[in-house]
């Protein structure tokens, strides 16, 4: 093995499992909630709101980080989590009423009953607007707690747990895009939607080109940022516009691929090259790699490429720019709230994931995932109460008063790991 190689391949392997991302952004979050109570509060909020200027010619952009990290680098986040769910609707788990009957029942239960317990508990009409903030489940987490039970997990109840997620981001986009948006200025939202709508026609005949499909990408999300909808619901609609057909038919790339690997072959069999390759065989080459992109249809190319990116770049700074809390007797002043939020997340999912499931178990609307038994199923809901990455997003839009931000990211971090250690530990007892 060479010295390179034997630097790089335990970072090859850290990233590739499963639970990386989820490692990374808990440690991360620790990391951050240790920097900011140590005594480096003061650099960290100065960091965050330093103001930052992109544009040309007379038209600025002019905000402070944490905004363009969380109005800019988190539309990338939801433009993934768009492809997702478009993928899931249209050839996945939801594509079909049997598939996604199950998942949407437990979603559905998944954000009411939360919502619910929040509103029935909290008796201070100031934080209501926090209602949405214990609906949402955090996708990267919960997975990465069943990878930690291993090969013991059914893979019915993993792919439960990733369509049930999937669906509850796309309800949380919803809320977003409904009741968390303000002032909206109507004009500028059907400019972005006639550009969207102009990607769509031309995904349906077949045009799809990258550069100008970022070009309008861009443009839709400073419309939607003017506009007073949140700008990330942006990255979600330029999502739906990519083509998930793919531009050549299987048959044709086995055949064309084949025929370039064998002139490859013919060609290193008579010429013998030592060190670089000779023109003919780079154009065989040239040639695979254009069939292995046109193989790969652009919405299955892009969430590809772009998942390593929000997993372990964009997740992590995200979290870095929200998690730092100052754990202080000022902190538990609304302590209550914290409180509120951390019981609808757990009891709140805990109940109307396993209650909608059972109903529609019951009612032969859905059947039970294969080789998993109901008991586990309700502890599966019991882990839709770990809400980290969009309950963190959704506080930051409900609320502006420092202090109710503070506490709902005490109560979702209490929640999160009520959750999480007490789903894996009961989980961990009813798997063989």
């Amino acid at each position: 093995m060479s010295p390179v190689k034997f630097i790089t391949e335990p970072f090859d392997r850290f990233f590739k499992q499963e639970t990386s991302s989820s490692i990374l952004l808990l440690g991360v979050t620790v990391l951050t909630l240790l920097f900011v109570n140590i005594g480096f509060y003061d650099p960290y909020y100065e960091l965050l709101h330093k103001k930052l200027t992109f544009g040309l010619g007379n038209f600025m952009l002019s905000k402070s980080l944490i905004l363009w990290i969380n109005d800019g680098l988190m539309a990338v986040f939801f433009f993934v989590i768009g492809l997702e769910i478009k993928r899931e609707i249209l050839v996945g788990e939801l594509s079909s009423f049997r598939k996604a009957s199950l998942p949407v029942f437990a979603a559905v239960g998944g954000m009411l009953f939360p919502v619910a317990i929040f509103l029935l508990i909290n008796g201070n009409p100031e934080t209501h607007d926090g209602w949405a903030i214990p609906m949402a489940t955090d996708i990267a987490f919960t997975l990465g707690i069943l990878k930690l039970l291993g090969k013991r997990v059914p893979y019915g109840l993993k792919i439960f747990l990733t369509a049930f997620a999937i669906v509850d981001d796309l309800g949380a986009i919803l809320v977003i895009a409904i009741f968390y948006s303000s002032s909206i200025d109507l004009s500028l939202i059907f400019a972005a939607l006639g550009i969207f709508a102009a990607l769509l026609v031309a995904t349906r005949i077949g045009l799809f080109n990258k550069y100008v499909y970022f070009l309008a990408a861009v443009i839709i999300w400073i419309l939607f940022l003017k506009s007073g909808v949140h700008a990330t619901i942006a990255g979600v609609l330029v999502a739906f516009a990519i083509p998930i057909r793919k531009n050549i038919k299987v048959v044709h790339f086995q055949d064309k691929m084949q025929g370039a690997i064998d002139s490859f072959k013919e060609l290193s069999a008579r010429l013998h090259p030592k060190y670089i390759l000779t023109h003919e065989q780079m154009e065989n080459v040239n040639q695979m790699e254009e069939l292995a992109h046109e193989i790969q249809s652009p919405l299955q190319y892009y969430e590809h490429k772009l998942h390593g990116w929000v997993a372990f770049v964009i997740m992590p700074i995200f979290a870095f720019a929200n998690a730092g809390v100052v754990i202080s007797s000022e902190s538990f002043a609304q302590i209550d709230l914290s409180i509120f939020i951390a019981a609808a997340l757990v009891l709140g999912n805990t109940i109307g994931i396993s209650l909608f499931s059972y109903l529609a178990i019951k009612l032969k609307m859905a059947n039970l995932p294969e080789n998993t038994t109901f008991k586990q199923l309700a502890i599966t809901g019991l882990l839709g109460g770990v809400g980290f990455t969009m309950s963190l997003f959704i506080t930051n839009l409900a609320f502006d008063t420092q202090t109710f931000i503070d506490a709902s990211k005490i109560g979702i971090l209490l929640g999160s790991i009520i959750a999480g250690v007490g789903g894996y530990l009961l989980l961990k007892t009813t798997l063989k």
